[in-house]
């Protein structure tokens, strides 16, 4: 077995629990805009409402129409932001059930699968239209006006955008919003000024070129900043701490060390919902090989000393690429419950805040077989050219968009929308971020359609613009 694989309960056999469970709970049930709702035998939980709203808002709706690996419609073979969010949130809620029996004395940490659920569901209603694509040309517009990135813009959408209040988005709670930080640390405090001068013309744009900052916008950090008002001095300078990326030496910018309990756990679930579904897709549509299988996973999995691991992957690539459909689909329940069952608890001693001292980390020897899946699907499915080709018309799209609203935004811009660039323009608030928030909000064939009418060379008849707000 990997060494990691021995960890036990054992050193959490002794924990010392919060002195006021309930009151560590009530901190983090807290929402920054008060609420006092008295609705007819409404019992649910703080974290039951949380993902009711994000359940029923328009944000999580428009991920049925934005695209996953593959565009919307291109052929059969795609998964869109919505159903890979549901994967993801099934996937989630199982691992918490796994920590629950493994670490009883943490039950009071994993007290909620509806918390759970709620971050898995939420955690790319920021992407915007046609996937990383659409994320380089957002970022590369709004390059100086705080740039873009997706985690950051569901951060945007969950405490800002989303209409549930006037002001303050769907108003969740501060464990919620805590658990959707995977980058926790603001915009200034992670970019890397490298001196690049912009593109020549919007087609010469290469994304390699451009990554996104990986963080919270800096005209959220108001929010940002309530969030973590509960830490202490310590935890919250510990928390924002960033440093270079290790495991990708070329991303200019800075990356932030630490995420909670909470978001450990949705990020596994993401992984793990990438890796196994997208690579079923790939399978299905022959997209990739039983001998590239055979050259790119399993020659990267001669080393590993699970015997589980190394057992099951000597006959599992037969089954994946069986003509046999529930062979495969055997197969891939077995790849996604060897990882779920794989993951185990982590301390973090220099934390106070048990939501940080706690994380959830794959045994080794299953966190390299998932980083090798994951590239695999990258390798053959995600730098296809076919693929590469639609991100890239994807991108120019919003580019374009981009462009054209900026050039005249009180002619241009859906009244709602512009009466937001007008208000943020007289207050000198950043009104590019207007922009960015109604162009990122776009599905994938309402941006094209709406590209179509600015520049189709055809006439059209009127696109009713009130349908994305």
């Amino acid at each position: 077995m990997s060494s990691s694989s021995n960890t036990s309960t054992t050193p959490l056999a002794s924990l010392t629990l919060p002195n006021d469970i309930k009151a560590h709970e009530n901190i983090w049930h807290q929402r920054i805009l008060g609420e006092d709702k008295q609705r007819r035998n409404d019992h649910r939980s703080p974290f039951q409402r949380d993902r009711a709203r994000i359940l029923h808002s328009a944000a999580f709706r428009r991920l049925q129409a934005k695209t996953q690996v593959l565009g919307i419609g291109m052929n059969d073979f795609y998964r869109t932001r919505l159903t890979h969010s549901l994967e993801v949130s099934q996937i989630g809620t199982g691992i918490a059930a796994q920590l629950r029996r493994k670490y009883p004395n943490l039950k009071y940490l994993l007290n909620s699968m509806s918390l759970i659920e709620s971050l898995c569901l939420a955690h790319d209603i920021g992407h915007p239209p046609f996937g990383h694509g659409g994320e380089v040309a957002l970022h590369y517009m709004m390059r100086d006006h705080g740039g873009f990135e997706g985690n950051g813009q569901t951060f945007r959408i969950l405490t800002r955008l989303e209409p549930y209040t006037p002001d303050t988005g769907m108003n969740l709670t501060r464990r919620t919003l805590l658990g959707v930080l995977k980058y926790p640390a603001p915009y200034s405090q992670l970019r890397i000024n490298t001196h690049q001068d912009p593109v020549k013309h919007h087609r010469q744009l290469k994304p390699s070129q451009w990554p996104p900052v990986k963080g919270v916008f800096d005209d959220d950090k108001p929010i940002l900043d309530w969030v973590l008002s509960s830490l202490t001095d310590h935890d919250q300078q510990l928390f924002l701490s960033s440093e270079q990326s290790l495991i990708h030496p070329d991303y200019p910018h800075l990356k932030t060390k630490f995420k909670s309990l909470d978001c450990s756990i949705m990020e596994l679930a993401d992984d793990i919902a990438y890796a196994i579904h997208d690579l079923e897709d790939a399978i299905v549509m022959g997209i990739v090989s039983l001998s590239q299988w055979q050259q790119d996973v399993m020659s990267q999995l001669q080393d590993i000393e699970d015997n589980w691991l190394k057992n099951e992957f000597n006959t599992i690539g037969d089954k994946l690429f069986s003509h046999q459909h529930h062979l495969r689909k055997d197969a891939i329940g077995t790849l996604v419950n060897a990882f779920v069952t794989a993951i185990n608890i982590q301390i973090k001693p220099e934390f106070d805040e048990h939501l940080l001292k706690y994380n959830a980390e794959l045994e080794n020897d299953f966190a390299l077989t998932l980083n090798v899946l994951k590239q695999f699907v990258f390798k053959f499915v995600i730098r296809k050219p076919e693929i590469q080709m639609l991100e890239y018309k994807g991108q120019q799209i919003v580019m374009e968009l981009f462009e054209a609203f900026a050039s005249d935004p009180e002619r241009l811009l859906p009244l709602n929308t512009g009466e937001r660039w007008t208000k943020a323009a007289l207050e000198d608030n950043n009104p590019m971020r207007v922009m960015a928030d109604y162009i990122s909000g776009m599905t994938d064939g309402f941006a094209a359609r709406l590209h179509q009418q600015l520049f189709g060379g055809q006439a059209s008849g009127i696109l009713d613009l009130s349908r994305e707000l």
